[in-house]
């Protein structure tokens, strides 16, 4: 299996080094390894140690390639968070460097960031949830050069609300609109374990809507950890395999020169 969703020291919100999380994958026996340094042009309160010198990011994951290739894949990515205004900055680096993987995220809504609570501030669970996906809608709807979709319902991880779910039945008209417009544009969707060390009970998105994007003919899926330290690399991919074969897949995807490749779960 792949982990399609890696941190390293090169996101100010990490200090695991490439190397590390190279080898943490290579013992757990993982084939491949996507890096996904963040882009997030004008994040509120922005601190410049998440400025990266994507010069210096690309030649150091070139270098890398290079270095394990006999052992493992690792691959070059990015994850941009993305804001309507943005989004033609953002394209200038996606379209400068040679990606392997780009996921798109939605971090803030409304100029407001998800991660410190700000956006949930004054809103009840319904209203913030439904004003977080009607964004996630308009931005599959305006911005076409990605390849995944990053942790979808990703307002679970940071709503200040006792109940943490994020239900398909509650949302579905969203959610629908959201998964079929990602059909038709030949992207993908991730599965991301860090909703199990947030305490949520499952990955995100949780199954419900992974079986949903299923039956309306979704294909490409990644597995992925959102791993910021090395004990997280990897996290509950046994389980992401087993519940993926009950879900309808038979393949997950990774990401080569922007290309998805298949492998078979079994």
């Amino acid at each position: 299996m792949f982990d399609c969703h890696v941190h390293s020291s090169f996101s100010g919100d990490s200090d695991m080094s490439c190397e590390e999380a190279i080898n943490t994958a290579i013992n757990m026996g993982l084939k491949g390894i996507s890096f996904t340094d963040h882009l997030d042009y004008d994040y509120p309160d922005y601190d410049d140690v998440f400025l990266i010198d994507f010069d210096k990011y690309s030649s150091a994951m070139d270098n890398l390639k290079s270095h394990y290739n006999s052992r493992i894949k690792v691959l070059k990515g990015i994850e941009v968070g993305i804001q309507p205004h943005v989004i033609d900055s953002t394209l200038d680096v996606i379209n400068s460097y040679d990606f392997d993987l780009v996921i798109a995220s939605v971090h803030v809504v409304d100029k407001l960031d998800l991660h410190n609570g700000d956006f949930c501030k004054s809103k009840t669970q319904r209203e913030a949830y439904t004003r977080y996906l009607e964004e996630v809608l308009q931005t599959v709807n305006s911005f076409e050069n990605f390849d995944v979709l990053g942790h979808l319902d990703l307002i679970r991880r940071y709503g200040c609300y006792d109940n943490k779910t994020l239900a398909y039945n509650d949302y579905s008209d969203l959610l629908d609109s959201i998964l079929k417009q990602i059909i038709k544009m030949g992207k993908g969707i991730e599965v991301n374990t860090s909703g199990f060390r947030y305490n949520l009970g499952s990955p995100m998105p949780d199954f419900s809507i992974i079986k949903r994007y299923k039956e309306l003919g979704g294909e490409i899926i990644c597995t992925s950890s959102d791993a910021h330290k090395v004990e997280h690399i990897g996290y509950k991919f046994d389980y992401l395999k087993e519940m993926l074969e009950k879900s309808g897949f038979t393949y997950t995807a990774h990401f080569e020169q922007r290309k998805p490749v298949f492998t078979k779960l079994n």
